[in-house]
């Protein structure tokens, strides 16, 4: 891959992310339910991603087992992923994390909603890279690495989806009403859908990567799973949906976060 080719990439990437945030801001206007931006960004970095993928093939006239690999995992994470958030939306009024920015925006809400759609399309651009790059890796055949990512990816959207169950069936039983969900992997993690959302990154770097050396351009691969952490655990995911659990269920809340870890898996602390 060239510089040239790296950038184009780049710029077809931000294009397309910009567009399909638009895209997810007009379902926001006509719906006033904010749970369709997330929907909607699952399904176009889904789709961005195995686009990406399956690039080289319109200059070389062939698919390789590895751009089918990476486009059958971005498919697969993006299906389940965008399905699961599709059927919360439909049946809630409002994403409360979005709720809340849209309440103190007031009569600015809808130009503050179309801004943030484009940053979250900004920040897409590293996600959408990491899957292009994975999939555009020279290396002929597979390796043992790359089952390992492919092992990874599985695992973590098993996990993001039994963490989504076990969620479910907790709301599910009337004797839940208004408790902290703690059971299964909610016991262990404070966020464990967020954790595996997270775990399942890793696998494009382990797809990129050459360290023969041979493909360089395999390490920017990284900054997806880096960038990936820093909005679940610093921006977008954790800050505002605690704030939101803080509000509403404060002295139970703050039980569970000083018994059990906020991100990564651990067993509960006694307290």
């Amino acid at each position: 891959m060239t510089a040239l080719v790296f950038v184009a990439v780049v710029v077809a990437a931000s294009v397309s992310l910009a567009a399909i945030m638009s895209g997810a801001w007009l379902a926001w206007r006509s719906t006033r339910n904010s749970g369709w931006i997330d929907t909607t960004w699952t399904f176009g970095l889904g789709v961005v991603g195995c686009a990406g993928a399956f690039t080289p093939s319109l200059m070389t006239g062939g698919v390789t087992t590895r751009q089918m690999l990476v486009a059958v995992l971005v498919a697969v994470w993006s299906l389940r992923l965008g399905l699961h958030i599709a059927r919360r939306t439909i049946a809630i009024l409002d994403d409360p994390r979005y709720g809340k920015m849209i309440a103190q925006w007031g009569a600015d809400a809808s130009r503050q909603m179309f801004f943030l759609a484009q940053k979250q399309a900004l920040v897409s651009i590293p996600l959408a890279l990491s899957m292009v790059l994975a999939a555009w890796n020279p290396w002929p055949g597979l390796r043992l690495q790359d089952a390992l990512g492919i092992a990874v990816l599985i695992a973590a959207i098993a996990g993001e989806a039994l963490a989504d169950a076990q969620l479910r069936r907790f709301r599910a039983d009337p004797a839940n009403h208004n408790r902290i969900c703690d059971v299964g992997l909610w016991g262990w993690s404070r966020h464990p859908n967020y954790f595996f959302e997270w775990f399942g990154w890793l696998a494009y770097p382990l797809l990129a990567v050459d360290l023969g050396g041979t493909y360089p351009w395999g390490w920017a691969a990284l900054v997806g799973p880096a960038c990936m952490y820093w909005l679940l655990v610093h921006v977008s995911g954790i800050p505002p949906l605690e704030a939101h659990m803080l509000e509403r269920r404060r002295d139970e809340f703050r039980a569970y976060q000083a018994r059990t870890n906020a991100f990564f898996p651990a067993p509960p602390r006694t307290i």
